[in-house]
C-alpha cells in the first residue's frame, strides 16, 4: 500500500484528511491512485492510519475519509549515530539504511581527517538533502517517527554536548578497545536502551581525537580484528546495537 507524509497531522479515527502538493502529485501521477484505493499516511511523529481516497482535484490534492489509525510499532533501541562524513555518495547509502536499521538521529562530523570540507551554505544544504532520503526511507520501510539528520558539526563541537544517551560507544582501532559485543552485553544487563555510535572516517580518528573522545566518556569499543570501510562499520555496528538493546 501506498504511503503518504503529512506533517504532524492529527490521524483520528473516522476523520478526513487532505493531502496536497507532492504527496498528492507522487500518489495521483506516479502511483496511479484513483478514488476509490487505500492509501495509508503517516505525520511523522510515530502516529499512523489507513483511508480511502473519497476525492482529487487536479493531480496535486486527494482527499482520504474514514481514516483508522494503525497501532503503534514496537519501540526500539534508541540510537544517535555520528559518524564523520565519508566521501563520494557514501553518506546517502548510509543516511538510507541507518533509518532502514531504525536508527533515530544522524549526527554528521567533520573531524582531522575527514576528506570532505563544507562551509556554512553547503552543510545545510547537505542536511537538506539528506533529511529528504530519511523520508523517502521512512515511506518505504514503514517507520512512522521521522529521524532527525543535522547539520554536520566539528568533532569537538560534538564532544562538548550533553543532550546525547549515556552509553557513548566510539568504534575504535586502538589497542585498548573492548569488544563491542561485552561493552553491549554489560548495558543491557544495566537496564540501558539507548546509545551513541560514534564511528570516524577513512583514515580513522587521530590520537588525540581518540584521547579526547575518552575524555568525553566515549568507550573505546572494537568491531573485531578486519579492518572495515566507514559503511560497512555503521552497517555492523548499528546491527549489533538494535540485537542488543531492543526491548
Amino acid at each position: 500500500m501506498h504511503r503518504c507524509y503529512t506533517p504532524q497531522a492529527c490521524l483520528t479515527a473516522g476523520s478526513t484528511l487532505c493531502i496536497e502538493g507532492e504527496e498528492a502529485r507522487h500518489a495521483l501521477k506516479v502511483m496511479r491512485l484513483r478514488v476509490g484505493d487505500e492509501c495509508e499516511v503517516f505525520n511523522g511523529c510515530g502516529a499512523a492510519a489507513v483511508g480511502r481516497i473519497a476525492s482529487t482535484s487536479g493531480s496535486s490534492c486527494l482527499t482520504l475519509e474514514n481514516l483508522r489509525p494503525l497501532p503503534p510499532l514496537p519501540p526500539v533501541a534508541g540510537i544517535t549515530l555520528a559518524l564523520a562524513i565519508p566521501k563520494g555518495s557514501n553518506m546517502d547509502l548510509i543516511v538510507q539504511k541507518a533509518v532502514e536499521m531504525g536508527v533515530q538521529r544522524i549526527i554528521p562530523l567533520i573531524s582531522e581527517r575527514t576528506i570532505v570540507r563544507l562551509d556554512a551554505r553547503d552543510a545545510a544544504a547537505k542536511a537538506t538533502k539528506w533529511n529528504r532520503t530519511v523520508l523517502e526511507a521512512c515511506k518505504q520501510c514503514g517507520v512512522n517517527t521521522l529521524p532527525i539528520v543535522e547539520t554536520p558539526q566539528s568533532y569537538g563541537t560534538f564532544l562538548q554536548r550533553s543532550d546525547l544517551p549515556q552509553l557513548k560507544l566510539q568504534c575504535a582501532i586502538v589497542p585498548q578497545a573492548k569488544p563491542l559485543r561485552e561493552l553491549l552485553e554489560t548495558a543491557r544487563a544495566a537496564g540501558q536502551n539507548a546509545c551513541v555510535l560514534l564511528i570516524g572516517p577513512e583514515g580513522d580518528f587521530s590520537p588525540a581525537e581518540y584521547a579526547a573522545g575518552e575524555a568525553a566518556g566515549y568507550l573505546p569499543a572494537s568491531l573485531g580484528p578486519i579492518i572495515l570501510r566507514v559503511e560497512t562499520a555503521v552497517f555492523m555496528a548499528t546491527a549489533a546495537a538494535r540485537y542488543a538493546l531492543d526491548a
